[in-house]
Parts: C-alpha cells; structure tokens; sequence
C-alpha cells in the first residue's frame, strides 16, 4: 500500500522502517515453506517474531507521534494518517496469524502470541494474549477458562456501572448547584441594579441640595449686605448729621437739631396758650 498522506519526516522515517518489515516478513515467510528442517524452521520463526515485536515498537512510536501532531493536522490529514496506522496493525495482525500457523505446525503450543486490537476506534495495540492455544487445551479447561474470563467480564461491567452511577450523580450535584449559583447570580443582579437606582436618585438628591445650599447663601449674602447698609447709613448720620446728601431712614428719629427746634416751637405756643389765659382772667 503505497502512501500518499502528507507526513512529517518522523512519521515518514516509522512509516519507512515500517514497510521494510513488511517485506522482509513476506520474504521470510516465503522461505519458511522451503526449509524442511524443524529446528531451522523454529529459528526462522524467532527471527520474524523479533522483525514483529519490531513493527510493533514502531507502530506504537508512529501513534505516539500522530497524537502530538493532531493538533496541528487538519482533521482530513490526521484522519488518513490514521487510517495508514490501522492498515499497519491489520497488516502486521496477519503476518501474526501466519506465524501462529507455523508455530502451531512446529508444535510449539505453549508460546504466547502477540495480538493487536483491529477495532475501527482502537489507537493502541492488544496486550500479549497469554491464553494457551485452544488445541492444547481440554474442554474442561476451556470451560474453566471461559467461566473465568466471564466472571472478570461480570466484574468489570458492574465496576463500570458503579463509574457511571458515580458520574451521574455527581453530574446531577454539579447540576444543581450550578442552577443555585444561577439564581444567585440573578439575585444579585436585581440588588445591584436596586443599589445603581438609589445611587442615581441619591445623586440628584445632593445636586438639588446643593443648589438649595447655593440659593440660602445668596440670600444671606444679600441681607448681610443689605444689613451693613443699613449700620453704614446710621454711624454716617450719627457721624455728620448736616449732610443732606443722606436721606432720613423711615422710622429712624430726626437728627438732634430738628428735635430742638421743634421743642423751641412747642414752648412758644405754650407761652401764648398761658398769656391768653391771663388776659381773659383780667
């Protein structure tokens, strides 16, 4: 399969070591059903299963790497490279099946076989299968085997139900507290709106006091005013009381020599009123 993804260069540099050992696995393959010697064979073998372990180390490095650069792949790119790494896994899965073929015909039932996950979503290779081959085994012990892996499967479906369960209901907590803390932002919201309200009312409040402030001390100001005219007006009186410049202040007493005069008059008519009266007693 010939690879027309754009790649880094070191997932071009995996992508190559990969695919010449791939070839040298079908090559080697190839001459394993020209040796006829068991022992040769066996050697064989060993050496393809160390090309696969191989592959396998750098299928891991080609994922390892394409999970760093996902971020900065377009998604079209890092779905084919992707691709190219199942294509990889499914290849080397059947280069693993082969050699199982030819470990099982060597009668080398008891090695572990190295498997890898095919599934569509899978990003990491299957841990080494260390069940023993169904043809070295006894059905009891296929029973026995299959009773086990069913009740670890049992075990870890009700471990993953208690993992759900758990997330539900601390999904349900953070719900509900978000939803408090909803209605406690709402409620703050209204208070701080009441509190910008007030603060507006209170600052035409001031701005009218002020102003009433401004008004009180242009009347006092004025009548202050008006007062020292008045004190200015009567010490000038007092002072020159001659000058007819100053005009008398209404209900204030006429100056001191008006008043003698109209005493000097006063007297005369009662100096007349007493001669009269002597006169008609005569």
């Amino acid at each position: 399969m010939a690879s027309d993804v754009p790649m880094s260069p070191e997932l071009e540099q995996i992508d190559g070591e990969v695919q010449d050992i791939f070839r040298a696995l079908q090559n080697g393959f190839q001459k394993m059903d020209k040796i006829k010697d068991s022992s040769r064979q066996a050697k064989q073998l060993e050496d393809l299963t160390a090309k696969m372990k191989e592959c396998k180390r750098l299928i891991k490095e080609f994922d390892r790497i394409l999970k760093d650069e996902e971020s900065n792949n377009p998604p079209e790119v890092h779905k084919q490279l992707n691709d190219r790494k199942q294509y990889m896994i499914k290849e080397l899965n059947s280069y693993v099946t082969l050699r199982k073929t030819y470990q099982s015909s060597l009668g080398n039932n008891n090695k572990r076989v190295e498997l890898f996950d095919m599934g569509a979503g899978s990003s990491e290779p299957a841990a080494e299968d260390n069940i023993q081959i169904a043809s070295a085994m006894t059905n009891q012990q296929l029973m026995d085997a299959g009773r086990e892996q069913m009740t670890q499967t049992d075990q870890a479906i009700d471990r993953s139900k208690m993992v759900v369960a758990q997330t539900i209901e601390t999904g349900t907590q953070t719900a509900s507290a978000l939803s408090q803390q909803t209605e406690q932002m709402k409620r703050i919201g209204n208070e701080l709106d009441t509190v910008h309200f007030s603060l507006k009312k209170a600052s035409q409040l001031v701005k009218e006091i002020g102003r009433q402030v401004a008004t009180d001390k242009c009347i006092m100001a004025l009548l202050f005013l008006i007062v020292c005219g008045v004190i200015a007006i009567i010490v000038v009186k007092i002072v020159n009381p001659h000058n007819k410049n100053i005009r008398d202040i209404p209900g204030l007493a006429p100056p001191a020599q008006n008043f003698q005069i109209s005493n000097r008059r006063l007297l005369s008519v009662e100096i007349i009123r007493d001669m009269k009266s002597v006169d008609s007693r005569v």
